[in-house]
């Protein structure tokens, strides 16, 4: 990682590596004589940079083993500064405990009744204390850093409650968001009191701000079904009161427009909405139905009806109109006629005959009008007319080249070139008739 990568904790845990070794003392108990005596009547004494300093007396045995137990004793604090050392490096313990049990040891070493190097036992102390002395600072950075981070997260929960309030309408997720906030704000530690008293007031005046909202809206909602309710009632009502109609047309129509404002009321109340429904769809059926019977009924008796106008198309469609155009005509005013005189037939032979009958019309009535186009007088006028406006032109053009005025023989030919043009569109447009 970059120095310009380094995240706080991760400077905050350079900062408390020491910048120099841990200073090495040797144990006492090695040799015990290099750091101290016992005199004559058992007094014990350990050297130091400034002199001798009596630290006890030995009355149980030999010099040796007096020098030996007081040897021990200052082994005893070597290896108590260890274990400080060792738990500052694991972060086992709270650095702040450690700090105040290596200034007791510092503090103390020069009334400690022990034999051994302790000059060189005080630079480690003093090592030991300036080590915990910044585990204790990387500690306090750490936690202001834990408290910041939980300080940002429970200001985002509060400021994403604060939006669920303000806006949404998907009424069930977000309550239920709301309700997950509540227990991650539970699971965030380390906010100071103050702090966390502000932020809990916004989540808790946001949740309160939702839940009012939402009931609002399943307040009106609720107002709206009994709105609904009380206009599905009045449609139900009405399709049951013309259920038994037998006005076929009018009655069906008016079932298609109960539908539509059916669909446009709104949803009820669900029980009452589908019992409303039950009855609605009830009524409508029975109409459906007896009209289905009754021209089930007028079908069978339709169906003659439709063999005489069968037999009727057969004849019409024998029609050629381009052979004998006005005896085509009259026989299918004649088919006509006799079709009005049938009647009706079943509904579902309806296109199909209509249809038929229509494309015996349709094929008189074009070859009627391609007469009408062939022989129009009009359309002959004006083929006449181009004819004698380009004979003219040609004319000019002749008599000018005679006279020797070429300018005026070529504009006569463009004039008869023009009218030449439009003389042949409109004999084209008059053979096509």
């Amino acid at each position: 990682m970059t120095e310009q990568q380094t995240t706080p904790g991760a400077a905050a845990q350079e900062s408390a590596r020491p910048a120099t070794p841990t200073p090495s003392v040797p144990q006492a108990s090695r040799e015990p004589g290099r750091w101290g005596r016992v005199d004559a009547d058992g007094t014990v004494f350990v050297t130091s940079e400034t002199g001798e300093r009596a630290v006890g007396s030995w009355q149980a045995g030999d010099a040796a083993e007096g020098l030996a137990h007081y040897a021990r004793r200052f082994d005893d604090l070597l290896t108590e500064a260890g274990l400080l050392e060792a738990r500052l490096a694991s972060k086992a313990g709270d650095p702040k405990q450690s700090l105040t049990s290596a200034q007791q040891l510092r503090d103390g070493l020069n009334e400690a009744a022990v034999v051994g190097d302790l000059a060189a036992l005080a630079v480690r102390l003093d090592h030991l204390v300036a080590v915990a002395e910044q585990a204790v600072g990387v500690a306090k950075q750490e936690r202001e850093e834990a408290r910041s981070a939980a300080t940002a997260r429970k200001q985002a929960l509060a400021e994403e409650a604060e939006q669920i309030a303000a806006e949404s309408t998907q009424w069930k997720p977000a309550g239920d968001r709301l309700r997950a906030i509540v227990d991650e704000w539970k699971e965030i530690r380390g906010v100071d009191r103050k702090t966390d008293e502000q932020l809990w007031r916004r989540f808790a005046k946001a949740r309160d701000g939702f839940n009012r909202r939402r009931g609002a809206h399943f307040a009106d909602l609720d107002r709206q079904r009994l709105v609904a309710k009380a206009r599905k009632q009045e449609l139900a009502e009405e399709a049951e009161q013309i259920a038994d109609s037998s006005d076929w047309a009018d009655t069906a129509a008016r079932y298609r427009q109960l539908m539509t404002d059916w669909k446009a009321a709104g949803r009820a109340p669900k029980d009452a909405d589908e019992a409303l429904w039950q009855r609605f769809r009830a009524a409508q059926d029975r109409f459906f139905s007896r009209r289905s019977a009754t021209f089930e009924e007028r079908d069978a008796e339709f169906a003659v009806n439709a063999e005489e106008k069968e037999k009727l198309l057969a004849e019409a469609e024998q029609l050629d109109p381009t052979k004998n155009l006005e005896a085509a005509r009259a026989q299918l005013q004649r088919i006509q006629e006799r079709w009005d005189e049938i009647g009706k037939v079943p509904r579902d032979r309806i296109r199909e005959l209509e249809g038929r009958l229509r494309a015996v019309e349709d094929g008189v009535r074009e070859a009627t009008d391609a007469r009408w186009r062939r022989t129009d007088p009009e359309a002959e006028a004006r083929v006449a007319q181009f004819r004698e406006r380009v004979e003219q032109f040609e004319a000019q053009a002749e008599k000018a080249r005679a006279a020797g005025n070429r300018r005026k023989a070529e504009q006569a030919e463009a004039q008869a070139a023009q009218w030449r043009e439009w003389l042949t569109a409109a004999e084209q447009a008059l053979a096509t008739r």
